[in-house]
């Protein structure tokens, strides 16, 4: 239950003054659904304004606050612009200038023989000096002297910014005093402010310590509740697992492994032995071979007596660890079972009744396979793949599902620099997959600049022609999903032009029936072209498509693009990957498609990636969702990630954990946070 101390937190924005349901729906777009949200609503970067009394002080492009004397109004003849003409304390022009229909607000504002304090930018046109859509105007000179340093939100169709300030304003004078939960000698060295002044001081401008320690803050909850899984996990009894080899020397492989796949193996398979249960994570490239790992432990789990259950993200990915599972087994006499929300009647009666009784040895499937009417006989190993799209909720869900607390094996397909998996999988052991198998061809990457588009859609007419399949990615346009869905479906409506129903379309706001039908068009090679958004499926295997365009690719992160890429070259066919690229490109992105040319690495491109952004562009983060955190920076996470760690293992470790003192304080920080399931985790264990 959340402590009373932090309720007021935790109250709904329609408690605050001028919130109603016209303006909820703003907000909620932007996350912010409790005076909490709002008070961690940081501001984007300050407007930083000058007070003068003559504008020959100031220069073009300045923002400035002004007492300004109205003089008269120039009306519009046509669609032109209305104009306030005034004049400073030493005689000086300027034209205050109101676009569309603000002239009504022009004249409310501006009162002809009146002064006013106007604040704004100094911009010139012609031989006059002008302010465009003034931010304030006030007779009282107080108010905007108050503005001169300004903050600027991140908004949302609705929401203006003095509106949001207003909120954030109110959200601050509802902070409660709460103890600190950093150890002090930090504190002291840092000079970090308390964590009420840090959040008022966040909104102020005082930026440096004060979004260090609120970026702290965050990253210290995260560490000590993966800290307090992994405690949990410990102290847990699980049940050892000690395979024969008896199955696993049954499996007919068309390869010998790698000596990554051998390494994490044998990784596993110590776990396994262990009366703790195992929490690892198997991190592997695009094509490197986690199935063949994830197999052989489900295989360890089966030869011990046991079953095991492999959870995907989506059905037609489920269906397709299936297939390939299946095939690999032939001639092993192991039992599997496919398991979705779509089996209905006698069919999931069977495999209930197969799982309730042992017969099933294996089970992949969807989230179905941990619902309330889902029982086992003997589950000691879960395997997770896409580990990232499961929250820790979800996995303690199926934790209950055994006997005993089972084995976790987690899987990503996403290489994660350091820093970011110490981030987002503290709590768990890594193994690395960082070698290819043999004879896997290098995917053909070239960077095409956008006015040759004509040149790629006749290149994707002729690989169509031929009998093979594509993939054509659309950018992401900014952070909106409508203006995304609507550069998706417009290249679609073009592309469909010129190939007929033998284009698909797959995006997030289909429903998901939807998408796996478009999914499984292609699959079945029915569908020769796939346009998508980023939503585009992890793992989804298509050997017979081997041509990738991904649009303005310049606007998507290296892993992103490395991920993408990844969706072809799974046949013996040479596959290709074009990067189209727009005029306007950064250096940044000059570098990231010059990377992806020159290496298919993608453990190199996950730390090149991270090193390209540093701590300011956070598109690759998200777009590809590796990082957990709203406060924190990537250079935030670099540079105090290690200190939060170190901090939330000496609490556990010296200070008593969250019975002390001290973890009185972290734990209204998890909750803060709402990293509570640590202390769930803590009560339940």
């Amino acid at each position: 239950m959340r402590p009373e101390a932090l309720n007021s937190l935790f109250v709904e924005v329609e408690a605050l003054e001028g919130v109603g349901p016209k303006l909820r729906k703003p907000l909620e777009k932007l996350g912010l659904t409790r005076i909490r949200d709002l008070a961690y609503h940081l501001p984007d970067r300050f407007v930083e304004r000058r007070a003068i009394t003559n504008l020959d002080e100031a220069g073009v492009g300045e923002n400035v606050i002004v007492a300004l004397t109205v003089r008269e109004y120039r009306s519009p003849s046509g669609r032109g612009p209305f104009r306030v003409i005034a004049e400073d304390a030493a005689g000086n022009i300027c034209t205050v200038t109101y676009f569309g229909r603000a002239s009504y607000t022009g004249k409310k504002q501006l009162p002809i023989g009146e002064t006013r304090w106007v604040a704004g930018r100094i911009d010139q046109y012609g031989q006059m000096l002008q302010i465009v859509h003034p931010e304030h105007v006030s007779e009282d000179s107080s108010a905007p002297i108050r503005q001169l340093c300004e903050a600027v939100y991140p908004l949302s169709e609705g929401l203006t910014q003095g509106r949001a300030a207003s909120l954030v304003a109110q959200a601050l004078k509802a902070l409660p005093e709460l103890p600190e939960w950093i150890e002090p000698s930090l504190t002291a060295k840092t000079g970090w402010p308390l964590w009420r002044e840090a959040l008022t001081e966040a909104h102020r401008g005082v930026n440096g310590p004060a979004r260090d320690r609120l970026a702290y803050d965050e990253l210290f909850a995260n560490a000590l509740a993966l800290m307090l899984v992994r405690e949990s996990n410990r102290s847990q009894r699980g049940t050892p697992l000690v395979g024969d080899g008896s199955l696993r020397a049954k499996l007919k492989l068309p390869f010998a492994l790698t000596g990554a796949q051998a390494r994490s193996i044998g990784e596993i398979e110590g776990d396994l032995a262990q009366p703790s249960p195992m929490l690892r994570l198997l991190q592997g490239d695009v094509g490197s071979g986690k199935t063949v790992v994830a197999l052989s432990s489900m295989l360890i789990a089966v030869e011990a007596g046991a079953q095991a259950a492999l959870l995907a993200p989506t059905e037609i990915l489920a269906r397709q660890h299936y297939e390939t599972l299946s095939r690999m087994l032939q001639g092993t006499g192991v039992e599997i079972a496919l398991l979705t929300g779509r089996d209905k009647g006698k069919a999931r009666e069977a495999i209930l009744m197969g799982l309730l009784g042992g017969a099933i040895q294996i089970v992949v499937g969807t989230h179905a396979i941990f619902q309330d009417s889902v029982a086992y006989k003997n589950l000691a190993l879960v395997v997770i793949d896409e580990q990232h799209r499961f929250g820790v909720g979800q996995r303690l869900m199926l934790a209950r599902k055994g006997r005993r607390a089972p084995h976790t094996l987690a899987m990503t397909a996403t290489p994660i620099p350091r820093t970011l998996t110490l981030a987002q999988y503290g709590e768990m052991e890594v193994s690395k997959l960082d070698e290819l198998p043999p004879g896997r061809q290098a995917i053909d990457t070239r960077v095409v600049a956008v006015e040759r588009m004509d040149d790629v859609v006749g290149a994707l007419t002729r690989h169509i022609e031929s009998g093979q399949q594509a993939y054509w990615v659309c950018p992401m346009v900014n952070e909106s999903e409508t203006d995304d869905l609507a550069a998706a479906e417009a290249r679609y409506a073009a592309l469909k032009e010129r190939f007929g129903d033998t284009v698909a379309l797959v995006h997030g706001q289909l429903r998901p029936e939807v998408k796996d039908a478009a999914m499984e068009r292609f699959a079945r090679g029915e569908a020769k072209l796939l346009v998508a958004t980023t939503v585009i499926e992890v793992g989804v295997d298509v050997p017979n498509s081997t041509l990738m365009v991904i649009e303005q690719a310049e606007r998507f992160g290296l892993a992103q693009l490395h991920q993408l890429r990844g969706r072809v070259g799974r046949g013996s066919g040479k596959s290709t990957c074009l990067l189209l690229r727009g005029n306007q490109l950064s250096e940044t992105g000059r570098q990231r498609l010059a990377l992806m040319r020159e290496t298919q690495d993608g453990f190199r491109l996950a730390e090149e990636d991270l090193q390209l952004r540093g701590g300011g562009e956070l598109l690759g983060t998200r777009q590809s969702g590796d990082t957990p955190f709203r406060i924190a920076s990537l250079g935030q996470i670099t540079k105090l990630l290690p200190l939060a760690h170190d901090d939330a293992r000496l609490l556990i470790e010296r200070d008593g954990g969250l019975a002390g003192p001290r973890g009185e304080a972290a734990r209204l920080l998890l909750y803060l946070f709402e990293r509570d399931w640590g202390v769930q985790l803590l009560r339940s264990g």
